[in-house]
C-alpha cells in the first residue's frame, strides 16, 4: 500500500509548465510532493510525473519551463486547440452511445482517423521532455485509453513498454495529436476516460490531486469529486487547481507553448497560498 499518491492530471503544455511550478513552489514552502510513495501521470501530468521520478532536480525542469520563449530552442509545436470543432465531432459521433466505453472507443475512432503529424515525429517531442527515457525505480503509474475498446490501460515500470511510448500515448490528445502504437494496439489520451484518474489512488492514506483541467468529468461519466468519494472517507485529500491569475497565465489554449513561462511562474506564485491546505493532507 503507498502511504501518499500524488496524482497529477492533464491540461497540455501549459500543464505541465504550471504543474511544476506549483511543485517547486511548495518545495520552497517545506512541502516536497515529489517524494510520493506513488505518482499517477494523466496526460500532462504524465510527463510531469516522468520528470519528477526520473532523476532530474525538480528547480532545473522548472526553470527549462520558466525560461521558455518564444525564441528559445524547443521541439514543441504550437497547435491551436480548437475545442468547439472537438467537441462538435465528438458530439456528432456521441449519438447513439450506449455506455462511457462505447462513447470512449468512437472517440478512439476519430483519433485513428484524424490527418495529424507522424507517430515518429510526436514521440520525438515526447523524448524531448523527459530527463530520462528509463522507467524510474519509484513507482510510477500512466493511464491512456485503448481506441478500439475505450478501456482504461495502466502502464508501470512491469508492464514492459517503453517509457516514451506510455507518456506519448497518454498525451495523445484525440483529433490534435497521433494515438500511439503499443504491441499492435494504438492508445490515445488518458484524460479521455478522467482528467485525473485519482480513483487509481485507491489504497493511499494521503492524496493530493494536482488538476490543471480543474474538475471536468471527460468522458469517463463521473468526475473527481466521484473519484476522491471512491477513495474512502478517511483518506486525507487536497486538491489544487490553478487559480484566477493561473488561468490568465495559461490562457485559452493549453497546447501553445509560448504560454509556457507565465504558466511556470504563475504554478510557483499560487503555491504560497495553497501550501497549508496541502501541508495538512500531505504531511
Amino acid at each position: 500500500m503507498a502511504d501518499r499518491a500524488l496524482v497529477l492530471g492533464g491540461g497540455g503544455v501549459t500543464g505541465i509548465a504550471w504543474e511544476l511550478g506549483l511543485l517547486c513552489g511548495l518545495r520552497d514552502e517545506g512541502v516536497d510532493l515529489t517524494t510520493a510513495e506513488l505518482v499517477i501521470g494523466t496526460s500532462a501530468g504524465s510527463a510531469v510525473g516522468a520528470q519528477i521520478t526520473g532523476g532530474a532536480d525538480l528547480a532545473d525542469l522548472y526553470a527549462r519551463e520558466a525560461n521558455a520563449h518564444a525564441d528559445s530552442p524547443s521541439k514543441e509545436k504550437a497547435v491551436t486547440l480548437d475545442l468547439d470543432r472537438m467537441m462538435a465531432s465528438i458530439a456528432a459521433v456521441a449519438a447513439g452511445a450506449t455506455s462511457a466505453l462505447e462513447l470512449r472507443a468512437r472517440i478512439g475512432r476519430l483519433a485513428r482517423e484524424a490527418d495529424t503529424v507522424p507517430e515518429a515525429e510526436r514521440l520525438d517531442i515526447i523524448a524531448s521532455r523527459l530527463p530520462s527515457a528509463e522507467w524510474p525505480a519509484r513507482s510510477l503509474l500512466i493511464t491512456g485509453v485503448d481506441t478500439e475498446t475505450g478501456e482504461l490501460v495502466v502502464w508501470s515500470r512491469e508492464s514492459g513498454v517503453p517509457l516514451v511510448s506510455a507518456v506519448a500515448a497518454s498525451c495523445a490528445v484525440p483529433i490534435v495529436w497521433p494515438p500511439v502504437t503499443i504491441d499492435g494496439h494504438r492508445y490515445m489520451d488518458g484524460g479521455v476516460r478522467s482528467g485525473t484518474n485519482a480513483d487509481l489512488a485507491a489504497g493511499a492514506d494521503a492524496v493530493v490531486v494536482i488538476a490543471p483541467m480543474g474538475d471536468a468529468p471527460a468522458f469517463s461519466g463521473t468526475g473527481l469529486p466521484a473519484e476522491l468519494a471512491e477513495l474512502g472517507a478517511t483518506v486525507r485529500t487536497a486538491v489544487v487547481r490553478p487559480d484566477e491569475a493561473a488561468l490568465a497565465a495559461i490562457g485559452p489554449n493549453v497546447l501553445d507553448p509560448s504560454r509556457r513561462s507565465a504558466a511556470a511562474q504563475a504554478g510557483r506564485a499560487q503555491a504560497k497560498q495553497v501550501a497549508e491546505q496541502v501541508r495538512d493532507a500531505w504531511i
